[in-house]
């Protein structure tokens, strides 16, 4: 008799996969500037660090949210007692408001849509439980967030089907690859209940344009199924074009209660990015769709956001002044360290696809390959953690289409480390190039002798008098 269920003895958590063993080396071997100035370089954590000290500011200014007291009283015993899991209606009122700030104020959301979860990870994963069925089939646009793999699979039983973009067209979504993919789907017998895209993207560091999101709208028309929008990097967009939420697409087509796709269109968000809080666990789905936060709803008591951590939060968004600041402080940081990781990059002869958003870049490595293929690409990978001492993301882990290009982050370190981790990269670009020039000198060498000894010996072959001839 087996001891164990097969969910907790199958291999499909995404465990395994070089974006989360990279994270596994770098915990081994972590680089700090005076202990272990020789250490593994964290490149592959999206994280945000760049703004915390905005953060400590308004903490240090305002004592009594940070120490839970309201008016100077200690509101401690309130909030450690039993907390209604449909959340503090403070909080959602502050956190739908930032959501509206964050995207211009040209669309508003209702707080009572709004279903708190811990992390985008939880909103994901309950989207799935609500939407589809174990065996059913969702599909995403490569590449996409390794952790995907786990978040929408391994407990819901709900499958993955890649929609192919490539780098012909910046990766961007097409009609052609959405039709593809479902057909996909069909010939392996999976009934495709939605597509889910993350705007901005993870791992490209761009937005989706008003075309792209406009063609999914009318995809998921066309096929009755449902389009989850994760936009937990909507605060992180830093260059033009700006960027464009799903529920924007919907007011600009008139699209309301009345309309079917209204109630099949989801948002999920988190305060990890933007805000840079991963640790503090605050995420939200939100739906139009009254039977999937009532659902949502309910399962969101296996993942709740401490009632603690949503009255500090519900302080601090709901102070309109550092919020104001905060957006575009934030944005104005993002855009100086990714022109600095450009820069670097550069430097070293590596390129990247154009960005606007995100924590990190789609860097293009096909020239490092020693051959076009997915596992020249990880053993370029294992050099540069092994070697360089640098976690970067493959894009095999993200399910590319094309080997050699890698994810690599910025705004989890300092400006210091980072110009140390890219007088790295340079280096081992050097030295990689250098060996294949010599590599490629020294085949031209021999090549030239081959050809040399067969044009003697033809020659010397050629000048003998034939036989018999005089």
């Amino acid at each position: 008799m087996k001891l164990l269920s097969t969910k907790a003895t199958c291999n499909s958590h995404g465990q395994d996969s070089s974006y989360f063993l990279g994270w596994q080396e770098y915990e081994k071997n972590p680089y700090d500037e005076k202990k272990n100035p020789k250490g593994i370089i964290q490149m592959g954590l999206a994280e945000n660090q760049l703004c915390f000290d905005l953060l400590e500011s308004w903490l240090n200014k305002n004592p009594d949210a940070a120490g839970f007291k309201r008016d100077g009283q200690s509101i401690f015993r309130e909030l450690a007692l039993f907390q209604d899991y449909h959340g503090l209606p403070a909080f959602k009122k502050a956190l739908v408001e930032f959501m509206s700030e964050i995207r211009g104020n040209k669309v508003t959301f209702d707080p009572n849509k709004i279903v708190l979860t811990a992390g985008a990870t939880s909103a994901n994963e309950t989207l799935m439980f609500c939407l589809a069925e174990p065996g059913d089939a969702f599909l995403l646009p490569t590449p996409y967030y390794p952790g995907f793999d786990r978040d929408l699979k391994w407990r819901t039983g709900v499958e993955i089907v890649p929609i192919h973009c490539t780098s012909s067209n910046d990766f961007q979504i097409t009609e052609t690859a959405l039709e593809k993919a479902y057909k996909q789907a069909q010939k392996q017998n999976l009934r495709v209940k939605g597509v889910l895209v993350t705007n901005p993207s993870n791992p490209l560091g761009t937005t989706m344009s008003r075309n792209e999101l406009n063609l999914l709208v009318d995809f998921i028309t066309a096929k009755n199924i449902h389009l989850i929008s994760d936009e937990i990097y909507s605060g992180t967009v830093f260059n033009s074009p700006g960027f464009i939420s799903i529920m924007e697409i919907l007011k600009e087509r008139n699209c309301s209660e009345d309309t079917e796709v209204w109630n099949r269109v989801h948002i999920v968000y988190s305060l990890s990015k933007d805000l840079g809080l991963p640790g503090f666990r605050v995420g939200a789905l939100y739906s139009n769709d009254d039977m999937v936060v009532a659902a949502a709803t309910k399962m969101s008591s296996f993942g709740l956001v401490s009632s603690q951590t949503q009255y500090l939060l519900s302080a601090m968004l709901s102070d309109k002044k550092f919020t104001k600041n905060y957006i575009s402080e934030n944005q104005k940081r993002l855009k100086q360290r990714q022109k600095k990781l450009v820069s670097g990059l550069e430097k070293a002869g590596i390129s990247c696809l154009k960005s606007n958003a995100g924590l990190f870049c789609w860097v293009d490595m096909r020239h490092l390959l020693s051959s076009n293929t997915f596992e020249a690409e990880i053993e370029l990978w294992k050099k540069i953690v092994y070697d360089v001492k640098l976690n970067i993301s493959p894009g095999s882990s993200c399910h590319c289409t094309e080997p050699g290009w890698f994810r690599v982050c910025f705004a989890n370190m300092s400006e210091e480390t980072l110009k140390l981790s890219m007088q790295r990269l340079k280096a081992f670009v050097d030295t990689t190039i250098n060996v294949h020039n010599q590599s490629n000198h020294q085949s031209v060498k021999n090549s030239r002798r081959k050809s040399l000894s067969k044009w003697v010996f033809r020659l010397s072959f050629d000048d003998r008098e034939p036989c018999g001839e005089r």
